[in-house]
């Protein structure tokens, strides 16, 4: 039986056809080395094309006792005296917890950047199913931490940082706020989650009304999950540090820019999220785009709704890092 979802914004479905003709909806485990290529080839930026926009250098730092070292790529403005302390962001990338590196979606850093003066890092975290849970969330965190001690000297204000990220990096950036809460790590202003890939369980209707449809649907979903948790995916057992929304404390977390288009897998997700936020006490903007799927402003970068979503979540860096 076919699940009744929302309509897809009309530019939406239209571009839709094109993206579904490279990638399918449904990403199955069998295709998660093409969904690298895609996202190696379609949103990740080379070094040099970077470097033409800002001043780009890799760091290599300590990871977890007993991980690997954590590859970093900071970004700082070239036009900046590099002794006036800039605000600072933390960047998590997205692709469903199997995809992408630190220069994935750095484009839209970039655009934040060119909107307000500051200094990015963006982590790489080791990728599911080669590396699962809690490989990538540690990875994360010891970058922040690293961070953390380290913001003076890449000339960061360390009262002035916030994280960031989209789809599963977004659920990366939730966990991290979580650990950083739990174990008293660096104090980070905001967090910005793009359509946050947060919860494991299936349980809302959103996270299941897609099956061969629009972008990331419920059975890419369950391959990301399956990827990052094994066997324990959907189970009692599930940390909230792998996905945040099995958090039962939400209190005492950074400020939050939650969004997600109406007709996506991790809507309904997004929308509790807030909403616990809320009842703990906390501060979160929410955004539903009417029609938009699963990463809308990168299916129609030029479409209203798109440019929309774009300028709110520079609006909210601008307020959160101006407080």
């Amino acid at each position: 039986m076919t699940k009744v979802h929302p309509p897809f914004d009309p530019e939406v479905a239209a571009a839709l056809v094109a993206v579904n003709g490279a990638l399918p909806s449904s990403i199955t485990p069998d295709l998660i080395g093409l969904l690298r290529e895609m996202t190696d080839a379609g949103y990740t930026m080379g070094l040099d094309e970077i470097r033409r926009h800002v001043h780009a250098e890799e760091l290599t730092v300590p990871g977890r006792a007993g991980d690997p070292d954590v590859a970093l790529l900071v970004l700082r403005p070239t036009d900046r005296d590099p002794a006036v302390a800039l605000p600072g962001l933390y960047f998590i990338h997205g692709g469903g917890m199997v995809a992408g590196n630190h220069r994935t979606g750095i484009d839209g850093v970039l655009e934040w950047m060119a909107a307000i003066p500051m200094v990015a890092v963006s982590v790489e975290y080791r990728l599911a199913p080669e590396h699962p849970h809690p490989a990538p969330v540690e990875d994360c965190y010891a970058g922040l931490a690293w961070l953390g001690e380290h913001a003076a000297g890449l000339g960061i204000d360390p009262d002035r940082m916030v994280i960031a990220g989209g789809s599963a990096g977004a659920g990366l950036a939730a966990a991290t706020a979580l650990a950083a809460r739990d174990r008293g790590g660096p104090r980070v202003r905001g967090q910005l989650l793009m359509c946050p890939m947060i919860d494991d369980r299936a349980l809302t209707p959103s996270s299941t009304e897609l099956v061969g449809e629009g972008v990331w649907d419920s059975v890419s979903n369950a391959t990301g999950w399956s990827s990052l948790l094994g066997p324990a995916a959907g189970g009692p057992d599930v940390s909230p540090y792998a996905a945040p929304a099995r958090a039962t404390d939400l209190s005492g977390l950074p400020s939050a820019f939650i969004e997600a288009g109406s007709v996506e897998t991790f809507r309904d997700e997004s929308v509790d999220y807030a909403s616990r936020i809320w009842q703990a006490g906390g501060q979160a903007e929410l955004h539903v785009w009417p029609g938009g799927c699963h990463g809308f402003d990168g299916v129609v970068p030029a479409a209203p709704m798109s440019r929309e979503a774009r300028a709110a979540r520079v609006n909210w860096l601008r307020r959160v890092l101006a407080e």
